[in-house]
């Protein structure tokens, strides 16, 4: 009996797509037996394998989500037998070991992506492309045409427009209730900061969402000196004092799965095969609805998640034992194509780069603060008890006055229980000083960076807050590569688009949106960018003897693309159009939306919630936790 995903594809052939076109019967009856027993034979342009013992191939044998061969055509037709099945769909493509994005945040892509997009860059969201907009005349203009083409909808006083992207540093600092209430005084709008921790909303908004002025007067001072009621802006504790008032209108369970579908296709449209969370929420209901998207045999990737321990840590601030129990207990949360990763946490030293509060050794040469996420105390009380449990951390770190703290722990934890291959990660790396990276990776650290803070930063934080020294030398991957260190690449989406083929150019290039390149001796080989997003993204989650090259006995996971990058010109990178993946054997060309039917959800038996009042709740919860983290900006 052919299986469904099967069935799905031969409908798709049949109806005259464009893949159709250009694949034979033959090649049909190929791809449809690799999802059985059938040994299948690919062949393919060029096969870049990021095996350094077999770096090129002409062919892959697939058997059982497997490969079973790799090398010459000759060779492997000799290796699978003489009943495999030859597939030619793929003989003028280039063929890479499945992209891996390690670090993703699905439930504020979600959200974000369901909004207006507006932001400091392009990004691909659900209403469509939305270019990028760096200065105040441009932001304001489409932010006027947004509004108009919403009030011609007539959504009614009880549906707000939303919009996300704003960020004063380059769209100017007239956002407030007043300029809002010009801009649209009959209906309700909410203006989502880049940073995800800030809101702005105008007279109507307040009325819809409950905001009083009494309310405002009942909460702790922390939170009343980080908003101005008067001008309608929320930000840090301020903003979380209102989560409540707004979640219902953010964050609605409806909006909520169309973003997870959305981007469901958009991770398959960029080539991605395996996509991983670290510690981004703790919500069994949440995690149910999560999986009934992406939990299902249809989903184009497989997905991961990591504990959260700074909310594990919180809970048990005084017991090991009872951390690690609690910690646990997420582990069988997963279901079908979602699973946790077992022994692997997350924890966070400083604030946020994209809103400047990152501990910085020098300061700020405005003479604003940064702040700690956890407290040095407390994430070495959490980083000792995680360590000595046999735990794999993986630590959010953006300045270096953060990283001077953490190589302590680290240098401490070392020092007192000795552990073999711990492969500690230093997650983001906004900002290192040579000597410590060095340090660092000698401690048998390695390092996730997110190489797009330089597209996106070095540019604006070169006049601002930083200055042009330190700004330039942000993201030093160049740096842990001279050190003999293991390198891989993460967007950290909303923060940056999830496009393994753009971190690659943003890494290889260190162009930044004005046009410069920031410390060129910083740049990386195309080669170093692509193990960044293939066999080093899987070694930093420990995936590596599954995934992240085409080698014998690996997940028979691909991405194809008609370009080879080590062909093209590095600036043109991120131009490689994606033809479409391979997942554990099974084709999926990116034109074929059939391929991941929605009326498949579900299969898997998964039931999101029983009450939506139950899952508006946990969404809340999830929604706060996220933002107080104040790691995602």
């Amino acid at each position: 009996m052919i299986s469904k995903p099967a069935l799905t594809l031969l409908c798709s052939i049949l109806l005259g797509t464009s893949w159709a076109q250009s694949t034979s019967l033959q090649d049909l009856g190929g791809q449809i037996a690799s999802s059985g027993n059938v040994t299948t034979i690919y062949l393919a342009r060029e096969f870049i394998t990021m095996n350094p013992q077999q770096s090129k191939a002409q062919a892959i044998a697939v058997k059982d989500g497997k490969f079973i061969a790799v090398g010459s055509e000759a060779d492997v037709r000799k290796l699978a037998g003489s009943d495999a099945k030859i597939d030619r769909s793929l003989v003028n493509k280039v063929v890479v070991a499945g992209f891996i994005e390690q670090h993703v945040h699905p439930v504020l892509a979600a959200l974000t992506m369901n909004s207006k997009v507006i932001s400091i860059e392009d990004w691909d969201a659900i209403d469509g492309f939305s270019p990028a907009v760096r200065n105040p005349v441009e932001y304001e203009a489409r932010l006027k045409s947004a509004l108009a083409e919403f009030k011609a909808k007539k959504n009614g006083p009880e549906t707000p427009f939303i919009s996300w992207g704003y960020h004063h540093y380059m769209h100017g600092d007239k956002m407030s209730r007043a300029y809002l209430d010009k801009l649209a005084p009959d209906f309700p709008v909410i203006i989502w900061h880049r940073s995800c921790h800030e809101f702005f909303l105008n007279t109507a908004a307040l009325k819809l969402t409950g905001i009083t002025e009494a309310q405002v007067a009942r909460m702790p001072e922390s939170a009343q000196k980080q908003l101005d009621y008067a001008k309608g802006h929320f930000f840090e504790q301020g903003a979380m004092a209102v989560l409540g008032n707004l979640t219902p209108f953010l964050a609605t369970p409806e909006k909520f799965k169309q973003g997870l579908e959305f981007t469901e296709k958009y991770y398959h449209r960029n080539g991605i095969t395996l996509a991983a969370e670290p510690g981004g929420f703790f919500s069994k209901p949440l995690q149910d609805l999560i999986n009934s998207v992406y939990g299902d045999e249809a989903t184009p990737f497989n997905h991961l998640f990591m504990a959260d321990g700074k909310t594990f840590s919180a809970r048990n601030p005084n017991d090991a034992a009872a951390l690690i129990k609690d910690t646990e207990q997420v582990l069988d949360w997963g279901k079908g194509r979602t699973a946790y990763m077992p022994k692997q946490v997350k924890l966070l030293t400083d604030g946020a780069i994209y809103s400047q509060l990152m501990m910085m050794k020098d300061g700020y040469i405005d003479g604003h603060l940064g702040a700690w996420i956890m407290d040095p105390p407390v994430l070495d009380y959490a980083f000792q008890a995680y360590w000595d449990a046999g735990y794999q951390i993986h630590v959010h770190n953006n300045g270096d006055a953060g990283l001077d703290v953490l190589l302590d722990s680290l240098e401490k934890a070392v020092a007192r229980n000795p552990r073999l291959d711990h492969r500690t990660v230093l997650v983001h790396f906004g900002f290192a000083r040579p000597e410590q990276i060095k340090r660092w990776i000698e401690l048998g650290g390695i390092v996730s960076s997110n190489p797009y803070y330089v597209t996106a930063l070095a540019g604006p934080y070169s006049k601002m807050g930083i200055g042009a020294a330190r700004a330039q030398f942000m993201v030093p991957n160049a740096e842990v590569l001279k050190n003999g260190g293991s390198l891989s690449f993460h967007s950290d989406m909303p923060m940056a688009p999830a496009k393994p083929l753009q971190l690659m150019w943003a890494g290889v290039n260190r162009l930044t949106y004005e046009g410069n390149v920031a410390a060129p001796a910083q740049k990386i080989s195309v080669e170093a960018a692509l193990k960044a997003i293939t066999i080093d993204a899987a070694y930093s989650i420990q995936q590596e003897k599954k995934v992240g090259s085409i080698e014998v006995g690996k997940d028979a996971n691909l991405t194809i693309l008609e370009q080879s990058p080590f062909e093209v010109s590095p600036t043109q990178l991120k131009e490689i159009k994606v033809w479409g993946t391979m997942l554990e054997g099974r084709m999926q060309p990116v034109s074929q939306p059939a391929q991941v039917p929605s009326t498949a959800k579900g299969r898997i038996g998964i039931k999101p919630v029983a009450e939506a009042s139950e899952l508006n709740q946990a969404l809340g919860s999830s929604l706060y936790s996220l933002l107080s983290h104040k790691h995602l900006h």
